[in-house]
Order: C-alpha cells, then sequence, then structure tokens
C-alpha cells in the first residue's frame, strides 16, 4: 500500500463505497442510480490502482430500473464474498424489485438475474453471516412502500434464506445512531470478541458523519462508541467534506482502511462540488476495542489521464464506463460504416430517457471533445445531471453548407442558447472545466469555469460559451449522481466518430492552451 493513499480513491460519480477483501485482491462496488450498466465493479490489488471491470446491472430486466426517474434506481449496494461466491445486495430505489440480491461466481460478471427479499422495506441493505452460516440483512428502515412512504424507523435487520430471499423472523430494531437525522447504510463486522455496527448518519450533505457501536452477537444489542461520530467534516476547512457512508476493510500490508463517500467542494467558501459524490479512503487504528479514524485527505494523482474512444468500434462501446439513462448504451446507439450514429427522438438532454451516452468526468480540470458530423440531424456533446441541469454544443447543418452550433445552458424555469457557424461537414465539439483561479480576494467564490469550443474544418476555433459550474454542482443540482459527459441526438441521425477525455487532479494546473488531439476530419 502507497505511503499516502490517492483521493478521491475513484473518482467522479462514484458514491455509497463497499469493499471486500479476497485473496490478494480487492472489490469495491458504488452506486449508480438511474444508469445502466449499474453498480460499476472496481478490482484493485494494491489499493491504489483500480480498474473497472464489469458492471452488475448489465440486462435492463434484471435491473428492474428502466422505468426509474432520476435519482431513483440503485441506491447504496454492499459487496461481501462467502464459500467461493460474491453477493451485492442493493436497495432498488422506487422499484417494484424492492430489496435484491445478486451473485456472481467472478466479480467482472455475469451476474445472476438476483434474489427479491420482500421483507426488507428500506435501504442502505448489508449482508453479513453469524458463526453458524445464517445470513442477516441490516438496513435503514427508510420506508419506500406502504401507506406512510418517507418514514423513516432507524436501523433494522432481518434473518433471511438468500436461495429463496423469505424472511426467517420478524425485522428486529438495532442500534440506530446517535441522535443525528437519516441513521443510514449499516455494516456489521465481527472482530475479536465483538460484532461492530457502523452507520452513516446526519444526512448526506454537509452534516454526514459515520458512527460506531459493539454487541456480543450479530444481533446486539449495541453500545454505542466513546467519541462518535468517528468520521465527520462538518465545520471543517477540510478540502474533502460531506464524508461518511463508510465501510472498513483490511489494507494490503494488514492496516485497516475505511472506504467512505465524500466530495471535493470550490470555491471561497467549499460550496460547490461539481463532480458530486466520489469515494474516498483513510486510514483505522484501533484504540481500546474502538476505531479511531483519520481524517479524509485530498491527494489528487499527479500524472494526467487520458482515454480515447473510436466510437465506431464495437469494442471500445462496449468499454464498462460507457452509461445511457434507464437502458443500455447499445440500446440507445448504433454502429454503421466506422461511425457511432444516434437517432433523436426530437428532445434533446431535457427528455427524462435522452438519447445520449456519456462517461463519468472524473476531475475538476478537464477536457472531452468528440468529433460529430450532423448529417440529417441535430446533436452533439452534452453534460448532463439530470433532465433540468444540463448543458449542450449542438451542430445541425445550416445554409451554404456549413454547420451551426448552439450552446445551451439548462436549468429549471431558465434556458440560455447562443449560436456560432463553422465550416465543414464534421466539427470537433470540446467541453472544458477549470478551477477557479483565485487572484482576488472573492475570486473563486463559484464554480468550476465550463468552456464550449467547437473547431471547424479550417481548424478555427470558436468558444461558444463559458458558464460559472456552480449551477451544475450538487449543492444547485441536489442530486445524487454527478456529471456524465458524452454524445446525444435531439433529432434525425447524427454520427461521431470519436471520443477523447482527459484530466489532471493537480491543486492549481495552468490552463490547457492545447485541443486534447489534433482535430481530424473525414
Amino acid at each position: 500500500m502507497p505511503s499516502v493513499l490517492p483521493n478521491p480513491l475513484i473518482p467522479g460519480f462514484n458514491p455509497d463505497p463497499s469493499c471486500v477483501r479476497v485473496d490478494d485482491a480487492y472489490y469495491l462496488v458504488t452506486s449508480s442510480f438511474e444508469y445502466l450498466p449499474g453498480l460499476p465493479i472496481y478490482r484493485s490489488e494494491d489499493f491504489s490502482t483500480w480498474q473497472h471491470i464489469g458492471n452488475v446491472l448489465d440486462r435492463v430486466a434484471q435491473s428492474g430500473i428502466a422505468d426509474s426517474v432520476s435519482g431513483m434506481g440503485a441506491w447504496a449496494p454492499t459487496i461481501r464474498y462467502r464459500d467461493g461466491t460474491f453477493y451485492v445486495i442493493v436497495a432498488m430505489g422506487m422499484s417494484a424489485r424492492g430489496c435484491v440480491v445478486f451473485a456472481a461466481d467472478d466479480p467482472a460478471g455475469p451476474w445472476s438475474d438476483g434474489v427479491d427479499i420482500p421483507a426488507v422495506d428500506g435501504i442502505d441493505p448489508d449482508l453479513a453471516w453469524d458463526e453458524d452460516g445464517n445470513a442477516y440483512v441490516t438496513y435503514s428502515a427508510y420506508r419506500m412502500r406502504g401507506d406512510q412512504p418517507g418514514r423513516h424507523d432507524g436501523i433494522e435487520q432481518v434473518r433471511v434464506d438468500l436461495a429463496t430471499g423469505q424472511a426467517l423472523e420478524e425485522p428486529r430494531s438495532l442500534w440506530s445512531g446517535t441522535g443525528l437525522q437519516f441513521p443510514e447504510a449499516p455494516h456489521l463486522y465481527r472482530r475479536g470478541e465483538y460484532w461492530y455496527l457502523l452507520i452513516a448518519e446526519g444526512g448526506t450533505e454537509r452534516g454526514h458523519a459515520a458512527s460506531i457501536a459493539r454487541g456480543p452477537s450479530i444481533e446486539g444489542p449495541f453500545t454505542s462508541g466513546p467519541a462518535n461520530p468517528i468520521l465527520r467534516a462538518t465545520g471543517t476547512s477540510r478540502p474533502v467534506q460531506n464524508t461518511g457512508h463508510a465501510d472498513l476493510i483490511e489494507g494490503p500490508d494488514g492496516t485497516d482502511l475505511i472506504v467512505a463517500l465524500g466530495v471535493r467542494p470550490l470555491g471561497t467558501g467549499l460550496s460547490f462540488s461539481p463532480l458530486g459524490r466520489e469515494t474516498f479512503a483513510t486510514t483505522v487504528e484501533w484504540v481500546d476495542g474502538w476505531p479511531l479514524v483519520a481524517p479524509v485527505d485530498l491527494a489528487g494523482r499527479a500524472e494526467d489521464f487520458t482515454e480515447a474512444f473510436a466510437l465506431g468500434d464495437p469494442t471500445d462501446l462496449a468499454d464498462p464506463g460507457w452509461l445511457a439513462v434507464g437502458r443500455l448504451p447499445a440500446d440507445v446507439a448504433a454502429i454503421e460504416d466506422g461511425t457511432l450514429v444516434l437517432t433523436g427522438i426530437g428532445a434533446g438532454l431535457d427528455a427524462a430517457r435522452p438519447i445520449f451516452i456519456g462517461r463519468r468526468q472524473r476531475h475538476i480540470d478537464s477536457e472531452t471533445a468528440i468529433l460529430v458530423r450532423p448529417c440529417d440531424g441535430a446533436g452533439g456533446l452534452g453534460l448532463r445531471y439530470d433532465e433540468r441541469f444540463h448543458l449542450t454544443a449542438t451542430a445541425r447543418r445550416g445554409a451554404e453548407g456549413h454547420l451551426v452550433v448552439t450552446a445551451t445552458a439548462a436549468l429549471p424555469g431558465i434556458r440560455q442558447s447562443t449560436s456560432h457557424t463553422v465550416v465543414g461537414d464534421d466539427v470537433e465539439l470540446r467541453l472544458t472545466t477549470r478551477r477557479p483561479h483565485r487572484l482576488m480576494p472573492n475570486d473563486g467564490a463559484g464554480g468550476d469555469l465550463i468552456t464550449l469550443e467547437a473547431t471547424g474544418a479550417d481548424g478555427a476555433t470558436i468558444v461558444l460559451a463559458e458558464w460559472d459550474g456552480r449551477f451544475w454542482s450538487a449543492e444547485t443540482a441536489a442530486s445524487f449522481t454527478g456529471r456524465v459527459v458524452g454524445p446525444f441526438a435531439e433529432s434525425g441521425s447524427v454520427r461521431f466518430l470519436d471520443f477523447a477525455y482527459r484530466g489532471n487532479d493537480a491543486v492549481a494546473p495552468a490552463p490547457s492552451t492545447r485541443p486534447i488531439r489534433e482535430t481530424t476530419h473525414r
């Protein structure tokens, strides 16, 4: 394990992490909400370098979230391993499936169709086994069904048959925290003579925290720890806020670690988090039988991160990092004549199910570029938080063979657009995000700076628009997800040839003066 953990550990929209160690490898899963494929699985052997190896939800019928609204879908999974089988248990927010446990021999997939557990009326389920091999589901009793949806009854637990999903007893109440709001995200661990119950409380915003209790049995009774909450950034100036929803794991060198969600807010008041909730890690020491958790530090990776895709290559489109809303990317996109084709439905990113595929924005300083051939349609490059909060650069055929490119910023009840003409049949659209530069005492009070540009066949680059990114951040959009960036179609057929992304986590990088790649037109 490196002397300093890279943080964020899994960048971009990757909240609610859960991690398991099997032999010398680690497997980590995060929430995906309305996006498919869902519940990404990451693998590492050193707890520093992580590879996205697959997704639990890779079939629409299996997921049960085809009709989920934004912010619902697959919530807060837990990954565990027992007797040669990997399990992921998850609550499907506002889905008829409710709590579901999936199983696989290989965490890269394929995963089973899942077994529903009807007795669990809540969210954030945990899976643990007692000394006799009995399976227990412990969960946050936030009621999703029945005559009082939204009622919160604390942390509950039920013993279940994983093969059938049937409850073997009535649910019981457990320790529900120190009195802060929204006790959730329970995880159970056996350590020495005690069972430990780790939960989140305080809400997933600035009050977020993790607290712990212990007891003699998996069923309790549980006694609150003497130093709760054991993880919290509230009221501090730490660069990582909202820390909570944690899972304990043994690190490569035998020391204990915690993975937790957090945000990287910008601005002089640490007010706006453009990337949403990400996965972070920190160290744990045990003192008198209780965990002492170090604050979560920000430790960005020094090197540039780059990736490029030939969108007309089916292999590139099969990369597990591509996302679509409520359906799979392959159900939205077609590949024809070496290009990716999206066919619009008369609506852009305003649609609940847009013709859009994208990838998580993983760096505050980033550049995304795509080569677009509008053909008879209108489409281009979009940044989505949800159908109300998004940005687009839309290209369409104009007069005299030129292309008209329109940059649009969308907020609830507000829309701003500006258009420019570029030369050629193809246009490279580029979205750049940069953290604020604090040249004056009040400079950088907002979010990042978002710039949309277009480069035509003559090589001339036009700045389409620049916006303050605070309006497309977790605090303003109030979304559980994060920024997803990629190609979309509004109407007609639009072809896409290439996609490239570059990001850097340096604290204060110099503004870029070059494109991600040399513009090509074919």
